[in-house]
């Protein structure tokens, strides 16, 4: 079941690995709502949440997702192996790179990894 917690200090919606997934069932809207309505400031996403149509960059989903959430200064931590998911392009892996340097969303392997990001 999604929850709340602290995570370092650091309020965060923690997504159960099965439920709707986002950007096919549920829009940037419904993550920003669920994160604000917890009043979290960090969406703790396994990667199995996000829909397929997130990895093609050409659809848009992705964009959509990461602009809201930083329009609304919430960010996600995708925990899981991504190429293991689905295929990554190199388009995709520039993304998951340069959003690694940042602080608004990481791809991160595992919650250990999350934890050291934020300690």
């Amino acid at each position: 079941m999604d929850h709340v917690e602290r995570i370092s200090g650091v309020n965060a919606l923690v997504l159960a690995p099965e439920g709707p997934r986002y950007g096919a069932e549920r829009g940037a809207g419904d993550l920003v709502g669920d994160a604000l309505s917890h009043g979290a400031e960090l969406v703790v996403m396994p990667v199995g949440r996000l829909a397929d149509d997130f990895f093609v960059l050409r659809t848009g989903v992705a964009g959509e997702i990461l602009q809201k959430l930083v329009n609304y200064r919430v960010r996600l931590a995708v925990i899981g192996d991504v190429p293991a998911h689905v295929g990554v392009s190199g388009a995709l892996r520039a993304l998951m790179r340069e959003s690694n340097r940042g602080r608004d969303a990481w791809f991160l392997p595992d919650r250990a990894a999350l934890e050291a990001r934020l300690a």
